[in-house]
């Protein structure tokens, strides 16, 4: 009985530091008049987003090389793709980005193709 309290309680407190980190990263990228948040933005429209870079990996998509990374600002995520790039300098997980274009959705993923983006400090 007192490992599942255990367990529990590990749950609870990665769970609660889960939270508190998308917290975080909501004000960190706080919204304004120029920029939109992930969760919220529009489909299909020009859009304009703050976030970090969680993952980068090179995923080819019908033979050409292209450069996937996923972006998160506390309020969501979407899938950044660079079509034939292997790399971007810079473009590393962990690493604050800015990035501009229209979101649109393959297979239920929220996608920005292409996206122009600048690195953030």
């Amino acid at each position: 009985m007192g490992e599942k309290s255990r367990l529990r309680r590990s749950i609870s407190r990665w769970a609660s530091t889960h939270d508190q980190h998308a917290l975080d990263m909501q004000r960190a990228y706080a919204p304004d008049e120029a920029h939109d948040r992930i969760g919220e933005a529009p489909d299909r429209q020009q859009v304009r987003l703050r976030g970090t870079l969680r993952t980068v990996t090179l995923r080819p998509r019908g033979g050409v090389p292209a450069l996937e990374a996923e972006l998160y600002d506390g309020t969501g995520s979407l899938t950044l793709i660079w079509l034939g790039r292997r790399t971007i300098g810079g473009v590393t997980p962990g690493r604050s980005i800015e990035v501009q274009g229209r979101i649109g959705r393959h297979e239920g993923q929220r996608i920005l193709y292409n996206p122009r983006y600048e690195l953030m400090p």
